[in-house]
């Protein structure tokens, strides 16, 4: 969700990857590549040094153990991606320093752009986040949540696997039970894709979102949804501002999509908790996955993220999560993975132990 910025600024990246992670390079090569043309071509150098164009997506670099991938990738009008084995003519580092170098690929500063965010907010964190969502990212997501055409490569892609997401969570609610007057809190409901269909189909909802913005935008889709025929719940949907941490209520279900990606591991675990003690039956909740394939890519997007992208990012290991949501008492049922090139979200549904 961080790399569109390829989308429009030259770029030459090197990512170099030890034998224990090559199997992933092919996940990073499609996702970049991605956004050229789609004549996008990734030239792949053998042991032979010989060049082949193939499709994107369709080449994976060679192992060997003890040995690196070198993957270089040049994003301008026409990309191109080289993939080289140890044994081919090119230079390429030893594992140590392999190792280092991706190190510091995933640990280098984008902690100062924060900081700057978090300072205009006082220090707080989650301020600097409103702040994000009230204004630029309000816009942003709206178009990337929207029906809009006016969104590139990139951001159509994560509008896609997005929706993805809400259709497995859909799919999930309408075979257990079915939804007509289920008592639903979606939280951190953003543009209300998940709450609005939710509210279409019955459910008694509440829609909270720590964005002003964000929350009238939700209204306004239930709106426009009801006047293009959709039928009304029940239950008239409760749209709120408030963040995670100050929601309240009982529900039969609880949700919360993709919305960890701004709370660090010691938060995320309150939050886990928190948005426990309102479900009864069942809690949802989706987050960005903590791999090393991932690590780099969410990485070498932070490398030039632009002023309408520029807010924290937490990956988190699911174990992590799943160890959250064990201490509060909830059990794993259910667990799905969408990935497409730029869009990556495990999603869990846990139920009382």
């Amino acid at each position: 969700r961080h790399l569109d910025f390829l989308e429009t600024q030259p770029a030459t990246i090197s990512v170099f990857f030890p034998s224990s992670v090559a199997q992933n390079s092919q996940i990073m090569a499609s996702a970049i590549s991605s956004i050229a043309t789609p004549e996008v071509r990734l030239a792949a150098r053998t042991s032979m040094a010989a060049r082949t164009s193939v499709p994107a997506r369709m080449i994976a670099p060679k192992r060997a153990a003890g040995r690196s991938t070198k993957m270089v990738v040049r994003a301008d009008a026409n990309l191109v991606a080289t993939v080289a084995d140890a044994s081919a003519p090119v230079a390429v580092l030893g594992t140590a320093a392999v190792v280092g170098l991706a190190a510091t690929l995933i640990a280098a500063d984008p902690e100062k752009r924060r900081k700057e965010m978090a300072a205009e907010a006082e220090g707080d964190e989650m301020a600097s986040v409103k702040n994000y969502f009230e204004t630029v990212g309000a816009e942003r997501w709206k178009k990337i949540y929207g029906e809009t055409d006016d969104v590139n490569k990139v951001q159509l892609d994560i509008r896609t696997g997005h929706d993805q997401t809400v259709q497995k969570v859909m799919g999930w609610l309408k075979t257990e039970g079915g939804l007509e007057n289920c008592t639903i809190a979606d939280c951190g409901c953003g543009t209300g894709s998940l709450a609005v269909p939710l509210a279409m189909e019955g459910a008694a909802i509440t829609a909270s979102d720590i964005s002003s913005a964000m929350v009238g935008e939700a209204k306004a889709r239930y709106e426009n949804a009801l006047a293009g025929g959709g039928k009304a719940p029940a239950s008239e949907p409760k749209f709120e501002v408030c963040d995670l941490e100050s929601a309240s209520g009982k529900y039969h279900t609880v949700t919360c999509l993709d919305v960890m990606i701004h709370y660090p591991q010691d938060k995320a675990d309150a939050m886990i908790g928190h948005l426990a003690s309102l479900a009864e039956e069942r809690l949802i909740v989706s987050f960005a996955p903590k791999t090393i394939a991932y690590s780099i890519l969410k990485r070498i997007g932070e490398l030039a993220p632009g002023p309408s992208k520029a807010t924290r990012a937490y990956l988190h290991a699911e174990s992590d999560v799943e160890a959250a949501l064990l201490k509060a008492g909830w059990k794993v049922t259910n667990r799905e993975m969408t990935a497409t090139n730029f869009y990556f979200s495990r999603l869990l549904e846990a139920k009382r132990v």
